[in-house]
């Protein structure tokens, strides 16, 4: 058995009992909403911290971070042939420009990284989450959200305060300018069980919150957005790699956040603002259930 595969299955097994919980009512309804603050605003803030400071800053960096943003635009082409040719609304539109551009590559990213990919990989998928899906979600899904929900445009300064009021950015900030490679042992050693208990929280809150939902009418967007974000996206990112020069693990890591399944916040946003709230369930859900089988395949090209 590879040595990363069971930290694999114990994150599956997480994401289950997670689920199983749920269904079971056994938790208050605000548990996941009380785990996401946690992981939010204490777990993944000590993650960036620990392992962005032993980065060595160079090019390749700016490259994993311009990978999400060079695919947007082939991505926003592809979602509006796909609503041409299928004749979708505009809101069912809305929701797979929402969740096949932002992936879910925080709460999954990191962990899952760490587990099929390897802890010296992590920082490569924290320059990819914080610069490209986290930025993304504060600039072009507000726009989204706005432009197919009915909201007035966000001004620049509302997309500004929202991203300054992320606290995975801030570590990000301190992690590459003050933050040592090497702290004193007893802030390493805090960091380290703060960022270890990343995988069972974030796992067991990505359980608590997926819903799976079967919306008959809209099969053939659910198969088409799934199909992009699951396949096209990655192998996408894969074929840009190399011209980027990414090469190696960084390209691998930056191919593997690619493939991550839609955001949970996204889908989330998207119900909020009742643009096809089954349509959005359905690919969280299905998106989550199908990477299960995509992303090993995904890691390992």
């Amino acid at each position: 058995m590879s040595p990363v595969a069971p930290a694999f299955l114990i994150a599956l097994a997480l994401l289950a009992l997670g689920y199983a919980l749920r269904r079971s009512r056994a938790l208050p309804e605000n548990t996941a909403q009380t785990l996401n603050t946690v992981v939010l605003y204490v777990c993944l803030p000590a993650a960036v911290l620990r392992y962005v400071p032993r980065l060595t800053w160079s090019p390749d960096l700016l490259a994993i971070a311009a990978v999400p943003w060079l695919l947007l635009p082939a991505i926003v082409f592809a979602v509006a042939l796909c609503a041409r040719v299928l004749r979708l609304r505009d809101d069912r539109r809305a929701v797979l420009l929402l969740t096949v551009a932002l992936g879910n590559t925080s709460f999954l990213g990191y962990p899952l990284t760490r587990a099929l990919i390897g802890e010296h990989a992590l920082p490569y998928a924290v320059v990819y989450d914080q610069l490209g899906a986290f930025l993304m979600l504060s600039t072009f899904g507000l726009w989204v959200l706005a432009r197919y929900g009915g909201d007035a445009t966000p001004t620049a300064r509302a997309m500004l305060v929202r991203i300054l009021r992320f606290p995975p950015l801030w570590a990000l900030i301190l992690g590459a300018t003050a933050m040592p490679a090497q702290p004193p042992a007893w802030i390493d050693e805090a960091l380290r069980m703060l960022a270890d208990a990343l995988l069972p929280l974030a796992m067991l809150t990505v359980g608590l919150s997926v819903r799976f939902a079967m919306p008959r009418d809209e099969l053939a967007p659910l198969g088409a957005g799934l199909t992009l974000k699951l396949v096209a996206v990655p192998a996408a990112a894969f074929a840009l790699a190399p011209w980027l020069g990414l090469h190696g693990e960084i390209a691998r890591t930056t191919v593997f956040e690619a493939a991550m399944p839609p955001m949970i916040t996204a889908g989330a946003l998207a119900i909020a603002h009742n643009l096809a709230p089954r349509l959005a369930a359905a690919m969280v859900g299905y998106g989550l259930l199908l990477s299960l089988l995509t992303l090993p395949w995904w890691a390992g090209v």
